[in-house]
């Protein structure tokens, strides 16, 4: 959201920017992020469903405006003061829709009575949007590592790649967990939040009952097999080419690794032939087993 009222700010000339997300449970915004303001008035102002501008664009779903906030008959007036306070006059609010409901709120203001221009909201609706995608991207990822920790799910030295049945089944969803945490994570804006995936898929590929060579590292080179057990330290895989192995290794094609990573096909290829002259390896299945081999993958 930050990102977003910077951008708002930036590509507009408005003299406020703010926002702030659906509590959840409860039919309200919290602003949380102000951007230009120069009071605390707005900060952790909860807005109802229906009251105020931003209350009216969260009711209608859909952008709103007015001139001049504190005369304007077109909404009520629960937030007069921290409005007058800020010293805003021409606001705006958008509407944060995910999956056809509504998440926040994102508002730009004037401390002049002037109309926005068509200019303006469109680049508040841009805003919104870009917000909208970063938050469809965090529900994404949060599902996937739930996924990935339910119950049944291998995670730890119990697990058995090797199994059959049911167990053989959540293996097949781990390793169809761990591709698509690595294809999401360069899409999540949230270090924190990226990080944290990063660190799961780590987790899912580690295999603590694997055997490891115990002689010193070699060094890969053409005349190393597929079959040759090396660790993920002597392969040293960029994040880059790990992705794109981690989409192989699920059945994958270049051109669909490629739509999942924001890759080119022709992109994705090259990653691939890396990954498997470090890995050894002649083909797409022996860079798979090797990179499993090494921990690389689950």
């Amino acid at each position: 959201m930050r990102g977003a009222l910077m951008r708002l700010r930036r590509e507009t000339g408005l003299a406020v920017a703010f926002g702030g997300l659906v509590e959840p449970g409860r039919a309200q915004v919290r602003i949380s992020e102000l951007n230009g303001t120069t009071t605390a008035a707005l900060s952790a102002l909860a807005v109802s469903s229906g009251n105020g501008l931003g209350g009216k664009a969260v009711a209608l779903v859909r952008p709103c405006a007015v001139t001049d906030y504190s005369s304007s008959r077109r909404i009520s007036h629960e937030y007069d003061v921290a409005v007058a306070a800020e010293g805003l006059r021409s606001v705006l609010a958008v509407p944060v829709v995910v999956r056809r409901r509504v998440r926040g709120v994102l508002y730009g203001a004037l401390r002049s009575a002037q109309p926005l221009g068509d200019r303006t909201l469109s680049a508040a609706v841009e805003a919104a949007r870009d917000m909208e995608q970063s938050l469809a991207v965090r529900d994404e990822a949060y599902g996937l590592l739930a996924a990935a920790r339910e119950p049944g799910v291998p995670w730890g030295p119990q697990r058995n790649p090797g199994a059959q049945g049911a167990e053989g089944v959540a293996w097949e969803r781990l390793r169809e967990a761990h591709g698509a945490l690595r294809a999401l994570a360069p899409r999540v804006m949230d270090p924190a939040l990226r990080a944290e995936l990063l660190s799961v898929c780590e987790t899912l590929a580690a295999s603590p009952g694997r055997a490891r060579p115990s002689g010193p590292a070699q060094p890969p080179g053409p005349d190393r097999s597929a079959g040759s057990l090396r660790t993920a330290e002597q392969i040293r895989l960029t994040p880059r080419e790990l992705d794109v192995l981690s989409c192989v290794a699920v059945g994958t094609t270049n051109a669909g690794a490629g739509e999942r990573l924001g890759l080119r096909a022709e992109t994705v290829k090259a990653y691939l032939r890396s990954a498997m002259r470090k890995l050894g390896a002649h083909t797409r299945l022996e860079a798979v087993v090797a990179a499993r081999r090494a921990g690389l993958l689950p």
